[in-house]
């Protein structure tokens, strides 16, 4: 799979990132085959966050024969520095490892987030020290709130982020441009989320079909390829897979399939996205 640079940190990340999500609620066995079927397509980014139910507990041993050779991402929302800290111990007992490749300030939404991560006692102390210790190599944080994101962005030099960049949230959400040019500027690593997402739901009922997406995906391996092409053009490195392993394969094979977009492609995407209901608002 092609793999890009990571910001600055001259790491090289596989294109497609396998989400921890995929294995949430499912069987040993499952994970196994999940994690198995993501290496043997050239995956080694792999992300994952005490939030996501079982995720950990399910990851870490199907990982643990391919550790040396991947780049293991994990988060935590805990905005002060002790809590944080249990559960970064948590997390690297669960993941059966010693260290994270990259330790993310996880879903920075408010001003009281940022506030709390950099004041006395915030979580900015904890994970500053694990990385002097050699337990953390990089930085970063995930976020789906512009404002927060430059907020913390402004006060700490972090190595990396974590956000939405998806076909319709940019053409109709106008989200994501600004904090793409502001990571940029700082010579950060961009990695999206939301990359196969498509819009609301209608409904709960709608929402049967992919219990573990809060939006409407793609519907069609073509849709996938075009998100994901879409994506990858604007500065991103890697994109994270959704939770399910049908977007598993389709973004393994739209990796394979990945073609620059043309001005042409680019205005007819935009034009698909017109009138679609994006998961986040106007920034």
């Amino acid at each position: 799979m092609q793999k890009r640079v990571l910001g600055n940190t001259g790491e090289l990340l596989s294109i497609v990132g396998f989400g921890g999500i995929l294995v949430m609620n499912e069987t040993p066995a499952t994970a196994d085959k999940l994690v198995a079927q993501a290496i043997e397509a050239g995956i080694n980014y792999f992300d994952v966050a005490p939030s996501y139910g079982n995720a950990e507990e399910r990851l870490g041993p199907a990982l643990e024969p391919y550790r040396k050779d991947v780049f293991l991402a994990c988060k935590t929302a805990k905005r002060m520095a002790d809590e944080a800290e249990e559960e970064f111990e948590a997390s690297l007992k669960r993941m059966r490892t010693d260290h994270f490749d990259l330790y993310q300030f996880h879903s920075v939404t408010t001003m009281e987030d940022v506030d709390q991560i950099t004041g006395p006692g915030g979580a900015l102390e904890l994970f500053q020290r694990v990385q002097r210790e050699g337990r953390v190599r990089y930085l970063g944080l995930s976020a789906h709130s512009e404002e927060a994101a430059i907020a913390l962005l402004d006060r700490v030099d972090l190595d990396t982020i974590l956000y939405p960049v998806n076909w319709v949230t940019w053409n109709e959400g106008g989200f994501g441009p600004k904090v793409r040019d502001y990571a940029q500027a700082k010579g950060m690593g961009i990695l999206a989320l939301k990359t196969l997402a498509k819009r609301k739901w209608n409904d709960d009922q709608e929402r049967k079909e992919w219990p573990k997406c809060w939006y409407r995906p793609v519907e069609s391996y073509e849709e996938a390829l075009r998100g994901l092409r879409f994506t990858l053009q604007q500065g991103v490195t890697a994109a994270v897979t959704p939770g399910h392993a049908q977007f598993l394969d389709w973004a393994i094979r739209a990796a394979d399939d990945y073609a620059f977009l043309t001005d042409k492609e680019l205005e007819e995407i935009a034009e698909l996205a017109k009138g679609l209901a994006p998961i986040f608002p106007m920034a």
